[in-house]
């Protein structure tokens, strides 16, 4: 059974994406810890990251550093936050939040969830900012 991840990869479900390449998507939380909370998933449907081939996990970090940047540039936060846990969806996925403090990357205490709407304008910085990189 596809995960909800695939599903938002197929187009099945919405997704607010800042990044779409042969290997790998990044599109917002809905979920957020912040605001710009994105995620890095890669296409192939691979449950833990210790399952993801080297090759592809290089890829997945360096789309991360990329987002990072972006998001550096695009939102001023004080540091980007990096987490793999993989708990909420087996599906391996790279957590790539703008942070001010450790205190924004609790799980525990996400921002209420979030419409499209609410995703439209993080979205627009993000790629805007990375527009900028290329």
């Amino acid at each position: 059974m596809a995960t909800v991840f695939t599903k938002i990869i197929s187009g099945e479900l919405p997704g607010t994406f800042v990044w779409r390449d042969e290997h790998c998507v990044a599109f917002l939380s809905i979920n957020p810890l912040s605001v710009g909370h994105t995620l890095v998933v890669p296409i192939a449907e691979i449950d833990h990251w210790l399952d993801v081939p080297a090759d592809l996990q290089a890829h997945l970090f360096d789309v991360s550093r990329r987002i990072g940047e972006a998001q550096m540039r695009a939102l001023r936060p004080e540091r980007i936050g990096l987490m793999i846990a993989g708990f909420e969806v087996p599906h391996c996925h790279i957590h790539v939040c703008p942070v001010n403090s450790m205190s924004d990357m609790n799980f525990a205490r996400p921002l209420p969830m979030a419409s499209a709407e609410d995703l439209a304008g993080p979205a627009k910085a993000i790629t805007t900012a990375l527009a900028a990189t290329d």
